[in-house]
């Protein structure tokens, strides 16, 4: 089958859905590659780049699409390249069913099956598809740069012979995957970073990571208290009247202490939450920053503006611009036409060019929205089991002195009650022993016994932490060698003198030699 990549027809759209690279490995799926003349060229690559890479480069989009059983794209196709559709053609795109229902229909009178990025379940296994994570992380990244670019001051604080600069303030909303790129680049640069999130388990994330988790103050007891603001799929659920009244009051007393702004907070199919309102930019000082990623439907900012940058009566700059992936188009690009490469590689199966359209799929099902002449769009939920909330662990009461005491004698009457018993059986053991046995034995056999409990008792009842339990048992054994082996040097028989010499010297090598290797161990813990 043949794949193509047409130039983006939207206004200052720079992203490309396929790459070089990317086509390299698309080939190796089976794909024969096109891509429309000059589609590269704002993201870094040219035409010539493309036909090094084997893809061919199409002259006019008429003739790409004709000549294409795939159809790449980054942005929604307008009405002009629906008309290009048929029944025998897949279009993978971001596509916004929910905001684009008109446009959905218009694509399912074509017939065409219609693959879009942005509802790419988030599932473990579709991570490598999630073109919306993708294009968040520049988008984040990138939030921070544009900040950068209208503040006036430094961002980290220093100390100069010049005067003392205190470091930026940043407020990051929403710690999804734009905010929490925007905390990793305003944390790196030097900034005092604070972050809030409806979803109370981010904090953690929000913490390792250098910023501090903004709480909300609930009197105890009280409705709409710090509550789990997670919603399935990923994203943040609606706020309850009473939380977002929480949440504005905590933004407003926040606001005159704050440089820079970063609102991140969408909710897949509704309008951007209004979260930073006209009143706090007012409160805002002179020179401070508001960029808001939430511009293209609606913005969390009142004031701010699609795709302009504008400046408020007190002197705040509200960015509004709808374009940070394409600001960084190479990026971007790179990184989407990875997400591209991976959908069509579990479309490809068998790795022949031959797409596979299985609906059972949870990852392929989710992200169609129109098959065979259907609109499949809302999905069904991902045939996943959910993970059970986990009940909290119950703490450990700590024991009263009195109850420590009483365990202590407890266990204390336990030990001498099996000592005892060990000493009583073996007794009795002798005893039998004795019975029967000679003379001679059983001078030998007590020497082994007491040589086994010593041995034991000096060498077993050091704390492992001194040595490895291998060094423990050998250095057991070597006690118990040694002093059997000393108690026997005294016979009259030569032949008895010698082996117990030799039992010394071979036990005496083995317990220096784990003294000599316990000291190097300790020693790789000790500062030169």
């Amino acid at each position: 089958m043949r794949i193509a990549a047409p130039r983006e027809v939207f206004v200052g759209e720079a992203r490309v859905a396929m790459t070089p690279e990317s086509a390299r490995h698309l080939q190796k799926l089976g794909y024969n590659c096109f891509v429309e003349a000059g589609a590269g060229q704002l993201a870094g690559h040219s035409d010539e780049a493309y036909l090094a890479a084997g893809v061919t480069v199409v002259d006019t989009r008429d003739a790409l699409y004709a000549a294409s059983d795939v159809i790449a794209k980054v942005r929604p196709p307008d009405a002009s390249e629906i008309a290009l559709l048929s029944a025998d053609k897949t279009l993978i795109s971001f596509f916004y069913p929910a905001q684009n229902k008109e446009l959905l229909e218009q694509v399912r009178a074509t017939g065409a099956t219609v693959i879009a990025m942005d509802m790419v379940p988030r599932i473990s296994r579709a991570q490598k598809m999630d073109a919306l994570s993708s294009m968040a992380n520049i988008a984040g990244y990138r939030s921070v740069i544009e900040a950068g670019n209208n503040f006036g001051r430094f961002f980290t604080g220093q100390v100069t012979a010049a005067g003392k600069v205190p470091p930026a303030k940043v407020l990051v909303i929403g710690a999804g995957v734009a905010g929490l790129a925007a905390i990793g680049v305003a944390t790196s640069l030097g900034a005092q970073v604070y972050a809030f999130d409806v979803r109370p388990e981010v904090a953690e994330q929000i913490e390792s990571m250098g910023a501090e988790f903004v709480y909300l103050d609930f009197a105890e007891g009280q409705a709409g208290g710090q509550q789990d603001g997670a919603a399935t799929g990923g994203y943040a659920a609606p706020s309850s009247p009473e939380f977002r009244e929480k949440q504005l009051a905590k933004f407003r007393e926040l606001a005159p202490q704050i440089d820079i702004v970063v609102t991140t907070a969408l909710i897949p199919g509704r309008d951007a939450p209004k979260l930073w309102l006209a009143d706090m930019v007012a409160a805002m000082k002179p020179g401070s920053v508001v960029v808001d990623l939430a511009a293209e439907l609606g913005g969390n900012c009142d004031l701010t503006v699609a795709d302009q940058r504008l400046v408020s009566p007190n002197g705040v700059t509200i960015v509004g611009y709808t374009d940070f992936p394409s600001r960084m188009a190479a990026q971007s690009s790179a990184l989407y036409a990875t997400n591209i490469r991976h959908m069509l590689a579990d479309l490809t199966q068998g790795k022949d060019g031959k797409i596979v359209h299985n609906m059972e799929d949870d990852v392929i099902r989710g992200a169609t929205v129109a098959f065979e002449g259907a609109i499949t769009y809302p999905p069904p939920p991902p045939k996943i089991a959910a993970i059970a909330t986990q009940k909290p662990k119950e703490k450990v009461k700590a024991p009263t002195p009195e109850e420590k005491r009483a365990a202590e004698a407890a266990a204390f009457r336990a030990e001498t009650k099996s000592q005892l018993t060990l000493l009583a059986g073996g007794t009795a053991l002798l005893l039998i022993v004795g019975a029967f046995a000679p003379a001679a034995f059983m001078s030998h056999f007590i020497v082994f016994v007491l040589a086994c409990f010593v041995g034991f008792q000096v060498i077993w009842n050091v704390s492992h932490s001194l040595h490895t339990p291998l060094m423990a048992v050998t250095n057991a054994v070597s006690g118990i060698v040694i002093l059997g082996a000393l108690l026997q040097a005294g016979s009259g028989n030569w032949l008895v003198v010698v082996l117990a010499a030799l039992s010394v010297l071979i036990a005496t090598v083995n317990i220096v030699g784990g003294f000599l290797v316990t000291r190097r161990m300790l020693a790789m813990f000790q500062k030169s």
